[in-house]
């Protein structure tokens, strides 16, 4: 108890002083008794002159300090009612110390992100927020192991600094200016932040340009009700650290999301086929270290992850980088959802591309098309839009 009382008032000793006073301010006027992010705004704004966007970001950080409890509103299932926790109380309470999330967190968490979008927004807005906040908060863990070790081996403070921020030490190159928490300090620019972070980070990392290309955060928030919409969206991502998840988590957690959201369409096999298929089809195929596995119509990646975790789970992680994967998705919507989905589950031995696989297959060898050991597909079958005349223009008739 002493241990987690230190920690604590550690935490509220070095709050800064601009959370402090707004603190003490919905303190003083709500006490113990809940209240709502309206009434919090109107306390803020009538003592502090606080501005709407940021009254989140304080309650947000509250949280984090174990300084706020969080309650769904049970009128609307997209608000939140809060209540603040006294100094005294908190010091008696753990601290809000863990540095992995679980399986039953995070997928509440993707709940509670869904509930905030429903039908009303394209649910690709959820999947690129989860593999951004990943990606940032892995790069700032990738950074402080870096930064320390810098330190450990004689660099002074300024040049262990520069040294972890070096690229060569991340998956990606992401500019400090363009992490995570950088991005949710103007809540009222949320939209602009994005948008720049993800033109910037795709001029810096080609294999995110497929990615970031084909999401507009500027178009998303056209209207208020979405511009708020991806306010709470990022504050909901942003209450804990993904960077430590297991990827197995992390890629269930996303295939939750697809499965949830997946349109009419994905029942064809467009965008999301039952993973109880694909561990059949799988099963039966048996792919070994070294062979070659091609999906013509990747869709989201399930058959090529399926493949590999199959013989993660019969060899080793070691053994199934070994596979060889390959696809072809002629949607490039979806071929987003697919490298974000293999990314989001720790798979790097792939290569997709986009195009039509009937009239433009993209993998050859010597001007002729590749072989492989493995061929799996949930094709689209009733796919209108290649009869004979149409497939004898294809490339290889």
């Amino acid at each position: 108890m002493n241990n987690s009382n230190n920690l604590i008032n550690k935490n509220i000793k070095n709050l800064p002083n601009w959370l402090k006073s707004r603190y003490d301010v919905l303190l003083g006027e709500f006490g113990d008794q809940k209240f709502t992010f309206l009434q919090a705004v109107e306390v803020l704004k009538a003592q502090l002159k606080e501005n709407e966007g940021n009254v989140n970001v304080v309650l947000s950080e509250l949280r984090k300090a174990n300084l706020v409890e969080v309650f769904q509103d049970p009128s609307d299932a997209r608000k939140s009612i809060y209540k603040l926790i006294p100094v005294k109380q908190a010091l008696l309470e753990p601290f809000l110390n863990k540095s992995v999330l679980s399986r039953d967190e995070l997928n509440a968490m993707l709940k509670r992100a869904a509930d905030l979008i429903r039908t009303r927004v394209d649910y690709t807005f959820i999947l690129v927020l989860l593999f951004y906040k990943r990606i940032c908060d892995k790069w700032k863990s990738e950074f402080e192991h870096e930064y320390k070790s810098a330190l450990e081996d004689g660099f002074t403070e300024k040049e262990a600094y520069e040294e972890a921020k070096n690229k060569v030490y991340h998956d990606f190159d992401i500019p400090e200016e363009f992490l995570w928490d950088n991005l949710r300090k103007e809540p009222a620019r949320l939209s602009e932040n994005f948008s720049q972070a993800m033109k910037a980070l795709a001029e810096r990392n080609p294999e995110l340009k497929d990615i970031f290309e084909n999401i507009d955060f500027t178009q998303f928030t056209n209207n208020r009700e979405n511009s708020d919409i991806l306010r709470q969206l990022v504050e909901v991502f942003s209450a804990r650290s993904l960077s430590d998840v297991a990827s197995d988590i992390l890629g269930d957690a996303y295939e939750w999301i697809l499965s949830y959201f997946a349109p009419q369409k994905a029942k064809e096999g467009e965008v999301y086929t039952p993973r109880e298929v694909i561990r059949l089809l799988v099963e039966i195929l048996d792919p070994q270290p070294g062979q070659s596995v091609y999906d013509p119509a990747a869709g989201s990646g399930g058959m090529l992850i399926g493949a590999y975790q199959y013989l993660a789970a019969h060899k080793g992680i070691a053994e199934a980088d070994k596979l060889f994967l390959y696809g072809q998705e002629v949607n490039p919507k979806t071929l987003t959802l697919c490298k974000m989905n293999l990314y989001i589950h720790d798979i790097k031995n792939a290569q997709l591309v986009q195009g039509d696989t009937l009239l433009y297959p993209k993998f050859k060898q010597n001007e002729k098309l590749q072989e492989f050991d493995i061929c799996i597909a949930n094709p689209p079958w009733n796919q209108k839009g290649y009869n004979a005349e149409i497939l004898k223009k294809g490339e290889y008739w």
